[in-house]
């Protein structure tokens, strides 16, 4: 199969896969809270239906700027695709591509030129000092399996275990990172009641239906990184029951855990990062 094909398909995979993860996580929050919660295809419909709705520009907005960052999220997500699921690449250009990613979020929020948009891309600064040391734990699998590359880590799994079972602080605190980028996370701070929408506020239509798709193909990329990176080469089905798995436990935490305020989502990520690493680090020593 060509490269060109293996992308197409991947991307729709990721999309329409995601897309129902997405769903199913927000079904399972309402059935804890007790309440019906929408059909599971539903995230995948609004998905669709924002591509063929009018796009509507805000008078603040600086319109070459407000039109292309929506793009240029999706643009990051579908070269994790290929560098991830289809290459099989280094884990140092994963967490390049998520440090764009919020580069990326940051300067979303300002381009509408609203004041949730503002405040929510001040947040997102925020948010990327803690979750990027979280996401920083990939140096203690470097130091372990003396490797970066996804290919050569499964290599070494398929000799030595899984690393889960050898790293177990280390999947703790990269699933911490799995949490806090999932719907209604504890920790999702740039996108909290008191500014609606945070940095997609003010975007609509056409836009809003590429930020949908960009949510959705991110969510399919990280699950796939940490079943990879921790369990080595799985099945499909077992890559299934491992994207659902995952998906129901975040959608449990988060359906009975309020949104903390920025500085303790912060310093709780952090502390965790701070102790999830070192205490791995300390562990290899000995």
């Amino acid at each position: 199969m060509n490269l060109m094909a293996n992308i197409i398909i991947n991307f729709l995979v990721a999309f329409l896969f995601g897309n129902i993860l997405l769903g199913l996580h927000r079904k399972i929050m309402a059935r804890i809270q007790l309440r019906p919660g929408p059909p599971v295809i539903q995230h995948l419909l609004h998905s669709l239906k924002f591509f063929f709705k009018e796009t509507a520009f805000p008078k603040t907005a600086a319109i070459p700027f407000y039109i292309s960052i929506t793009f240029l999220l999706c643009s990051i997500w579908i070269i994790a695709i290929i560098v991830g699921p289809i290459t099989h690449g280094s884990l140092i250009l994963i967490f390049a591509i998520y440090a764009v990613y919020k580069i990326v979020e940051h300067n979303m929020g300002s381009s509408s030129g609203s004041p949730y948009g503002k405040l929510s891309c001040v947040r997102a600064v925020f948010s990327a000092a803690a979750e990027l040391p979280l996401f920083a734990v990939i140096a203690v699998i470097f130091f372990k399996t003396g490797t970066l590359n996804i290919g050569e880590l499964i290599a070494y799994q398929s000799v030595h275990g899984p690393l889960i079972l050898s790293l177990p602080l280390v999947a703790i605190v990269f699933f911490v990172l799995l949490l806090s980028k999932s719907p209604y996370s504890p920790f999702a701070i740039t996108k909290g009641k008191d500014v609606v929408s945070g940095y997609q506020t003010e975007h609509f239509g056409l836009l809003r239906g590429f930020v949908m798709l960009s949510e959705s193909i991110s969510w399919y990329v990280l699950l796939w990184i940490f079943l990879t990176v921790f369990f080595g080469q799985i099945s499909l089905l077992w890559y299934i029951i491992g994207m659902v798995a995952i998906t129901a436990i975040t959608a449990l935490i988060n359906a009975i855990t309020p949104i903390l305020n920025p500085n303790h989502s912060i310093m709780t990520q952090v502390s965790i990062a701070i102790v999830g690493i070192g205490s791995s680090l300390l562990l290899l020593a000995v």
